[in-house]
């Protein structure tokens, strides 16, 4: 029940060096309890009354104590995120689902960029744990043995999402890089393409990616399929320079490339080589990215559901915290794929 009182004023907390609780309170003019409740559980405090407590944490610049909350409750409502890269927005649908989702829950989002490095991943992991997440949100499956072995024993809730193994930490939501590859392979075949050439970027997803779709051209009597792996992350520059590179080697009639960032640098190549497509050489990507239906040509590529792997990850995160599925080691989810069709290919 909230308890108000004659609000003070503003100069009475201004000599103090660490604004506390309650000197919130004491300028609202309520409890240290509702000013507490106000900041956790809005939806909890009446719409004036919450008013007046943040216009008090606003006029006395106050930031609440994280660390004794954590201590108190063993929950900091903090939860780690991995990512590979921010350097392309493959993962933008994904981060904004899952933040959108765990922010009403009470849950925070913490950010750590690993640039596709093992060792990178390692460091972070162990800088995490020492700060007691509630969670952590891997992007991938592959990690260094250190890094599985600290995560299998620790009590925090893992999920490993953008992937699927047979052998996961914790929690499991993605889909199979190599049916992706089987699938455009088999896709590509059927509209009538026979000579391929793949352009990829060297994470680790990419070129798993990338070598199923090789093999199972093979697989289909397509021997001789030049690739060209260059370094992560995939840029619109190394989409132009992987393409003049597959150039001296010949022109295929279809080139697939691991994202949709180096599919359109080869657009952007193309043009200034005034090289038709899909005439001359179609193209295929992978992502699905804001701006590939709008490029010209629009860009042929692989749709993943980021929001929804974002989503259920939240979901499966808030679900396990708050005790609602407190055993739920086994949830494995496959978000699966699209092709999409377009002009390039």
């Amino acid at each position: 029940m909230e308890e108000s009182y004659a609000p003070a004023t503003l100069g009475s907390t201004e000599a103090n060096d660490s604004v506390t609780l309650e000197d919130v309170a004491r300028l609202a003019g309520v409890t240290a309890m509702t000013v507490s409740r106000a900041l956790k559980r809005p939806e909890l405090v009446r719409e004036e009354t919450r008013q007046r407590v943040m216009d008090a944490v606003r006029a006395t610049g106050y930031v609440p104590n994280l660390l004794a909350g954590a201590l108190a409750t063993n929950k900091s409502h903090l939860i780690a995120l991995l990512l590979p890269t921010i350097a392309t927005s493959i993962f933008t649908d994904m981060v904004q689902s899952l933040m959108a989702t765990l922010a009403p829950a009470g849950y925070q989002t913490l950010l750590g960029l690993t640039d596709y490095l093992p060792e990178r991943e390692e460091q972070l992991v162990e800088t995490l744990l020492g700060r007691r997440p509630d969670a952590i949100v891997l992007t991938g499956t592959e990690h260094s043995p250190l890094t599985r072995e600290r995560l299998r024993r620790t009590k925090v809730p893992i999920i490993e999402i953008w992937d699927l193994t047979d052998d996961p930490i914790d929690m499991l939501i993605g889909f199979s890089h190599e049916a992706v590859g089987v699938e455009v392979a088999r896709h590509l075949l059927a509209k009538g393409y026979r000579r391929f050439a793949v352009l990829s970027a060297d994470d680790p997803r990419g070129v798993r990616r990338s070598m199923s779709l090789i093999d199972e051209l093979k697989r289909h009597g397509t021997d001789d399929v030049p690739i060209e792996v260059l370094p992560a992350p995939a840029t619109l520059q190394t989409g132009r320079e992987g393409f003049a590179r597959l150039l001296d080697r010949g022109l295929p009639e279809v080139i697939v490339c691991s994202t949709d960032t180096l599919a359109q640098g080869i657009l952007a190549e193309a043009a200034k080589r005034g090289i038709a497509i899909p005439r001359d050489v179609a193209v295929m990507g992978f992502g699905d990215l804001s701006t590939a239906a709008h490029v010209h040509p629009s860009l042929s590529t692989v749709r993943i559901d980021g929001a929804s792997i974002g989503r259920l990850a939240a979901d499966a995160l808030v679900n396990r915290l708050d005790g609602r599925h407190p055993a739920q080691p086994a949830l494995r989810v496959d978000t699966g794929f699209t092709i999409i069709d377009r002009e390039s290919a």
